[in-house]
């Protein structure tokens, strides 16, 4: 499958304006933290925007109808959810799609809850829009993490208004099961929360065994009480450009939601348009490509990763996105102790889990064995110290 696509090509991203390798310009620091992958997009991807800008006209633009068909197409196809064109609302970003959704419930000072650790702007969203957030710690067992409906519960305030739900989940890679997220759903409605559901990652399942299940689809009620965020960026490996969308069923949620974005959420461009419609038209064969590359490279850094002392990791179900537990190894400063030794990872505190690093695997081969080998390097050197004493 991966021999039509060459994920193993090292593209040089340096002096590129990139924001995931400008921040080591200079230095021999592999950047393996920003969630953006090392490969280029679809070949399909290239040609479309290539197509679109021999035509040199950039103006003001709409969604092209064709996209908004291949959309609703993809949503019935893969997840088996009819969805209603008038559901979508397209964004620029899908972070762009938390703050509104944070703006667009409840009233200043309400409370707006999610559960930690997780993406950084699930905590910062609500500040932003005059909102108090709550974080509940997901449950950690041997072989993964889980909603902890008790924490939930005790959590909860009269004020509550809004969950902030990641499944896929990032940055502990699961997927959340249909009965975590029936669960998730009654407790919602018991306290007549609305969901705001980013499922960015839910095209980048690497588990063959995981299904997953968008949380509208599971009943009406869960419909009727939840903003969908999705995107093809993480996927196709297109963030840069710029296009997201969100699917709201609920007519007073949804126009809730318009409100809140109006005079401030700028159109999607163009390009990002175009690169959409041909991402989810023609790049099935170069998504199942890059899954099976991926859950190889999921694989080595599992490997890899458990034979290095004092250090855990739990199974990834989905995303490019490793949680690495350094909490055994008592390293104070753990993303900084790998920057030193030459690998740029994300410092687990920005998600609300101190102690851990996220590592991004969305990368060529040779890159990844490369950053494994100098996070080995490192922590066999402190344990040889530490034996020394």
């Amino acid at each position: 499958m991966t021999a039509k696509f060459d994920f193993d090509k090292p593209i040089d991203r340096r002096n590129t304006a990139s924001m995931k390798w400008d921040r080591y310009r200079g230095t021999d620091i592999l950047p393996m933290w920003l969630a953006d992958m090392d490969f280029q997009s679809p070949p399909e991807v290239m040609a479309a925007i290539r197509q679109r800008v021999d035509h040199g006209v950039f103006g003001y633009s709409r969604p092209p109808e064709d996209l908004t068909k291949i959309t609703l197409t993809m949503l019935k196809e893969r997840y088996g959810w009819t969805v209603k064109r008038h559901w979508l609302v397209w964004l620029p970003g899908l972070v762009t799609g938390i703050n509104v959704s944070c703006r667009a419930v409840g009233q200043r000072n309400d409370d707006v809850m999610t559960a930690i650790p997780v993406y950084p702007p699930f905590l910062t969203a609500p500040g932003f829009n005059e909102r108090t957030l709550t974080t509940v710690p997901l449950t950690e067992n041997e072989m993964n993490w889980t909603l902890d409906f008790d924490k939930l519960e005790q959590a909860v305030t009269p004020r509550t208004r809004l969950f902030l739900l990641c499944n896929p989940h990032n940055p502990v890679g699961r997927v959340f099961t249909s009965d975590e997220l029936r669960r998730l759903v009654a407790f919602c409605k018991k306290h007549d929360l609305v969901i705001c559901s980013d499922e960015i990652h839910c095209d980048l399942i690497l588990d063959p065994a995981k299904t997953h299940f968008p949380t509208a689809v599971l009943d009406l009620e869960a419909a009727d009480r939840t903003i969908t965020l999705m995107a093809p960026s993480k996927t196709y490996n297109i963030a840069g450009l710029g296009c997201s969308f969100a699917v709201i069923s609920n007519a007073s949620l949804r126009e809730r939601f318009k409100t809140a974005m109006a005079g401030l959420i700028p159109d999607v461009n163009i390009l990002a348009f175009i690169a959409a419609e041909a991402a989810y038209r023609q790049g099935e064969p170069w998504r199942r490509a890059v899954i099976e590359y991926l859950r190889s490279n999921r694989d080595i850094v599992i490997q890899a990763v458990n034979a290095m002392p004092d250090l855990d990791i739990k199974p990834i179900e989905a995303t490019y996105l490793a949680w690495i537990d350094t909490r055994r190894a008592g390293i104070q400063h753990p993303a900084a102790f790998f920057e030193k030794a030459g690998v740029g990872l994300n410092n687990g505190q920005d998600f609300g889990g101190p102690g851990f690093v996220r590592l991004n695997f969305g990368c060529p081969r040779a890159t990844l064995e490369t950053g494994l080998g100098r996070m080995a390097a490192a922590m066999a050197t402190r344990t040889n110290h530490k034996g020394l004493h």
